[in-house]
Parts: C-alpha cells; sequence; structure tokens
C-alpha cells in the first residue's frame, strides 16, 4: 500500500503576491507554519485534455462541476521515480483530489500507451473511468514551478503553498524532457494557496487584511491555456499581415 495520502477533500484558495507582500506575509506567519517533506521543490505536471482542449475550456466558464487529470512527479524522473496519477474534482468550491503513486515509467505506459495496471485499486478504477469516458484524452499541457510547501504547527491540516517560477509548454510533453518553456508569472509575482478543511482561521484573515492581500482566481492550467490561444491568434495575425 502507498505511504503517500491519496485521498483530499478541502477548500483552496489563491492569492496572487507581489514581492513585498510575500515578504511581509511569510515573516508575519513563520512561527505559525513549517516547511513539509519534500520542502523546496520543482513540482512537474501533465494535464491530459481532448484534442479541442474540452477540459479546460469548460473549466474556465466555472461551471458548478468541474474535474481534470494530470501526470506529477517532484523532481525531472528517470524510469524508477516515483509519479503521481491524480484525478482532481470541484464542486461547489470544495475540491476532491484522488492519486495513485507508481514508477513513472508504469505511469507513462498506462497514460501514454493505455498499458493496463494488474489489480487497480479503487482510485485507480476511478481514473480508468475517467479515461473511458473522455475517451480521446491525450497529453495536453506541460506545466511547472518552484514550490514551497508548508503545513500549520498548531493544524497540520492547514497548508500553505508558495509557486514561483511557474512555466509551460504545448510540444515535448513527457516530464522527462525538463523544465522549460513560457513563463506564466512576471519574476517578482508568487502564488500563494491556502488549503484548508473547512474556514480559514481568523488570526490568518487578519494578516491577510493588514496586507491588503486578497483572493483571486487563478488556474495554472487555465492561464496558460489561454496564454497558448493568444499566441496562436498573434502568429495566425502575422501570416496574415505577411
Amino acid at each position: 500500500m502507498s505511504k503517500n495520502q491519496e485521498v483530499f477533500r478541502r477548500y483552496e484558495k489563491k492569492y496572487l503576491l507581489n514581492s513585498v507582500q510575500y515578504k511581509l506575509f511569510t515573516e508575519a506567519v513563520k512561527d505559525e507554519f513549517k516547511t513539509d517533506k519534500y520542502g523546496r521543490c520543482t513540482i512537474s505536471n501533465i494535464y491530459f485534455d481532448t484534442p479541442d482542449y474540452k477540459l479546460i475550456r469548460e473549466s474556465l466558464d466555472k461551471p458548478v462541476y468541474k474535474e481534470k487529470l494530470r501526470l506529477r512527479t517532484y523532481e525531472i524522473p528517470d524510469a524508477d521515480s516515483t509519479a503521481f496519477i491524480e484525478l482532481k474534482k470541484k464542486y461547489k468550491g470544495i475540491v476532491y483530489k484522488r492519486r495513485v503513486d507508481m514508477s513513472y515509467l508504469k505511469a507513462f505506459d498506462y497514460l501514454y500507451h493505455n498499458k493496463e495496471i494488474e489489480n487497480p485499486t479503487q482510485i485507480q478504477k476511478e481514473i480508468d473511468y475517467f479515461i473511458s469516458f473522455y475517451n480521446n484524452i491525450s497529453p495536453a499541457m506541460f506545466i511547472s514551478y518552484d514550490r514551497i510547501a508548508t503545513y500549520g504547527v498548531n493544524n497540520p491540516d492547514l497548508r500553505i503553498t508558495f509557486d514561483s517560477n511557474i512555466t509551460w509548454r504545448n510540444n515535448n510533453l513527457e516530464l522527462t524532457e525538463g523544465v522549460w518553456g513560457n513563463t506564466l508569472l512576471s519574476p517578482d509575482e508568487v502564488l500563494m494557496e491556502i488549503k484548508i478543511p473547512d474556514s480559514l482561521p481568523l488570526w490568518l484573515t487578519h494578516v491577510l487584511d493588514r496586507l491588503h492581500i486578497y483572493q483571486t482566481s487563478f488556474s495554472k492550467y487555465g492561464t496558460a491555456y489561454m496564454q497558448m490561444i493568444s499566441e496562436m491568434s498573434d502568429l495566425k495575425g502575422a501570416d496574415y499581415c505577411a
């Protein structure tokens, strides 16, 4: 059985911080949080979608229910590296994430070559259903970022992550290809996510208010998709003018 957590249910609140807000916020909460077991790391993901990007297009319409599938590693993997296949759903603001871990090679064969996994768990069966339901999903987007992940000293279920150097590309869609591509944020911006099972602690709300840090709606995949569409439109416009 996996030693990694497989099931998550929580609210995820996002905030875009500039360098000054990031410095002030981390200083204000430094005694309340500790860095988790992954510490500072680079997370790499492949998001899967249909050829016409049905999943992300529907997600950007902000429906009551949405879902996505991704392959994740916490390093540039080799065949034996641990990889996570994650099925993430959001319903009425609550995020449900279910994931399984296996070797990168095994995950690659499953997602890229439709190789069945022997003795599938319940979560693997749910991922199987997702893939069969959408029928023609395939690798659609690479997204990576440098993350600092923390958890509450007095409440381990309260987690805060800080993501910077968010990078995306829509070609060479294998995690073994390394980290390179287009940037999503300006150099002085950090995406902060507060992950909680219920409501924000009052003391943390006061810190956010005092520093004028306000919640925003931000999807890495969604923002990357919109950048991709914009770049494609610019290229078409350039071709037309030529």
